[in-house]
């Protein structure tokens, strides 16, 4: 799949129909330490009817690591001229996590490029204080040891009790810490730090009056109900639905859950 070189860098992406001009799109903006094939499940579901792209952002997955640029805004900045690159009008977006900090400043940017917005396992608040030396630990063992050494301590941060305790997807589970541990260091401890530096977009919530959907998993710690339910609170006629089982990355833990969840939303558009 091809490269794109937009707003000075080489962006990677996956389009799944290029040259499909009658198909509605989905645009899937990936979480921290993760790439594309995070979204994998959803498109092999949702490609029969819509054209589904999804990209990896600066620093991650293939994409080229800068030497700065990674702070939200930046990170939006990317993601619109991308979407101007491929000519989209207008799209349903969906992003997880970090994904889902750009996607809502996309929706305050420019809300006219957006049919709905989708934030999954994300939040609208700073990073929590408490939190910021356990990243800065994160960062300092990667600059050090390499993403491979610190990997096992990573995934259950990324993943929940039930995805990690099932013996049934061990050959998942060891396909992903795979994934994990291929980050390039120089990318992940500049995202790292773009994602604990982030500022808020709370009290600007109230102006999105795009359709959104907000989905956060039941074991979520990170980002947990709390959260998500405050931005419910503030987007007003938001839908907001709870994956069991489900953690950080609810599109590979519990992938028949969420693909429902987001096709009852898309009908709303039929």
């Amino acid at each position: 799949m091809p490269m794109i070189h937009v707003n000075d860098i080489d962006i990677y992406y996956e389009d799944s129909a290029p040259n499909d001009k009658q198909k509605p799109i989905m645009v899937f903006a990936h979480g921290l330490l993760w790439n594309t094939r995070m979204f994998d499940k959803q498109v092999e579901y949702f490609k029969a009817g819509y054209r589904c792209i999804a990209f990896d952002f600066r620093g991650q997955g293939q994409s080229e690591i800068t030497k700065s640029g990674y702070d939200m805004e930046t990170l939006t900045e990317d993601t619109l001229a991308l979407l101007d690159a491929l000519d989209i009008q207008q799209c349903h977006f969906l992003g997880l996590s970090m994904g889902g900090f750009v996607a809502q400043r996309i929706a305050l940017k420019r809300p006219e490029l957006l049919l709905s917005l989708t934030l999954l396992e994300t939040s609208a608040d700073p990073e929590d204080p408490k939190n910021v030396p356990q990243y800065r630990k994160l960062i300092k063992a990667i600059r050090w040891l390499g993403m491979k050494r610190v990997s096992q301590k990573v995934m259950p941060i990324m993943f929940g009790s039930s995805f990690l305790s099932n013996k049934s997807r061990k050959a998942d589970r060891r396909e992903w810490l795979s994934m994990l541990q291929s980050n390039r260091k120089g990318g992940v401890v500049k995202a790292t730090t773009g994602v604990i530096e982030r500022s808020a977009t709370y009290d600007q919530l109230s102006d999105i009056n795009t359709p959104t959907l907000i989905i956060v998993g039941d074991e979520d710690v990170a980002t947990p109900y709390a959260k998500a339910e405050r931005m419910h609170f503030a987007i007003a006629g938001s839908k907001l639905v709870v994956i069991k089982g489900a953690v950080q990355t609810s599109t590979v833990e519990e992938p028949e859950q969420l693909n429902k969840a987001f096709n009852k939303f898309l009908a709303n558009f039929m």
